[in-house]
């Protein structure tokens, strides 16, 4: 492969592309803009201008983990994306790196706050993060985003790509975005979000943003991971009574509704003053504090400075209680508990026997030989067979 200039050869010459301008040759007989400019007569260069001009694109170098250590603690946003891709992979080969990775980085986290984000689709979760993010960076704050993309049932890559719908803030040079495809996990955050909020920290992130998929599923996940747990409401789509219903609400340290501007401030009022009355009744999340409903847009900035003061104030109030520390004591119990039901999950469906059980359990089920319940049965009792093997 290779870089910048790129001659193909045709009958009426050559078509030249110029990496560096892209958009200001229109080809020639069309009205569409293209990169491609002719060059009557230079079929006889093609070659030669491939060998001289071309740069051939090398394979990146192997790192060890302390590579990878040194690279985040310094800062290289190269090398955190990297470390990020190691811990996500589901390869065998990768598991022991991304552990050794941790370790290294393990004492130089812990300093950040972590702010989860959720809301239903539409609600405006990126704009309101971006707007979030923005001002941070503007206080002088590191900010990371880890966005969690719903997955692709085909490819089980990322749908929505939210790194493109926050251009602003992932052109800041203070802030740094990672998508990340949900793989289908509940509440749609990834398997490794923990791990990948530690690799933040040690990067020297002041913030790091869980922002959910929002589809409705349990978002107890989240709560778990994150100091602060913020919901994001919008008006006239029945959120009031959906949120109530889902116990959303419930886990929230506090619920902005997004898009108070224009004709539609005076209905976002209304609608803080319902989840206000509702919130009255609600056992508070969090010990220690009270869960307020607020108003924010994120199209015009109003509210945000608000929502960080909000964040603000709750760490100062938690911090001085002490129970700052016992929620990151909670977090890291739940991550050692997620972790290893997600190992011996793996584990037990990665093995041969339980392996050829399921094929033959998806056979008999698709010919209706057997029902689904005596096939969830014949996998339990082959899964105590090996348990008891061992």
């Amino acid at each position: 492969m290779y870089r910048d200039n790129i001659q193909i050869l045709t009958a009426n010459g050559v078509y030249m592309k110029n990496s560096t301008n892209i958009s200001n040759h229109p080809l020639p007989g069309t009205e569409e803009t293209s990169a491609l400019k002719v060059v009557p007569g230079a079929a006889s260069s093609v070659q030669h201008y491939a060998h001289k001009q071309s740069t051939p694109m090398t394979a990146k170098a192997a790192l060890t983990a302390a590579d990878y250590a040194r690279g985040i603690l310094s800062g290289e946003r190269g090398i955190l994306s990297r470390a990020i891709t190691v811990i996500e992979s589901n390869a065998a080969k990768h598991f022991d790196l991304g552990q050794e990775i941790i370790s290294l980085i393990l004492p130089h986290t812990g300093g950040s706050v972590r702010v989860g984000l959720t809301g239903v689709p539409g609600a405006g979760k990126s704009t309101a993060v971006e707007a979030l993010g923005l001002y941070l960076c503007r206080q002088g704050k590191k900010v990371a985003v880890l966005a969690v993309d719903p997955t692709s049932a085909l490819s089980k890559g990322s749908i929505l790509g939210d790194k493109t719908r926050m251009v602003n803030l992932s052109r800041h040079p203070s802030a740094f975005i990672r998508p990340s495809p949900s793989g289908g996990a509940l509440g749609g955050v990834t398997r490794k979000s923990r791990e990948t909020i530690l690799l933040c920290e040690a990067a020297g992130f002041d913030i790091v943003i869980v922002e959910t998929v929002g589809v409705g599923q349990s978002e107890v996940s989240v709560r778990a991971m994150v100091d602060f747990f913020l919901v994001l409401a919008i008006t006239g789509a029945g959120d009031e009574l959906q949120g109530i219903k889902k116990g959303i609400i419930e886990m929230a340290d506090a619920v902005f509704v997004n898009k108070a501007d224009g004709d539609n401030k005076q209905r976002a009022l209304a609608a803080k003053a319902e989840y206000n009355q509702v919130l009255h009744y609600l056992r508070p999340a969090t010990e220690g504090w009270t869960t307020m409903a607020h108003t924010v847009s994120a199209l015009t900035g109003e509210g945000v400075d608000n929502m960080w003061a909000v964040i603000t104030a709750f760490c100062e109030n938690t911090k001085e209680s002490g129970l700052f520390d016992e929620l990151r004591k909670t977090q890291a119990l739940s991550w050692v508990k997620n972790s290893a039901e997600d190992y011996v999950k793996n584990k037990v469906l990665g093995n041969p026997f339980i392996s050829a059980a399921m094929a033959e359990v998806e056979q008999n089920l698709a010919t209706g030989a057997i029902s689904p319940a005596k096939a969830a049965k014949f996998v339990m009792d082959k899964i105590d067979s090996l348990l008891e093997r061992r």
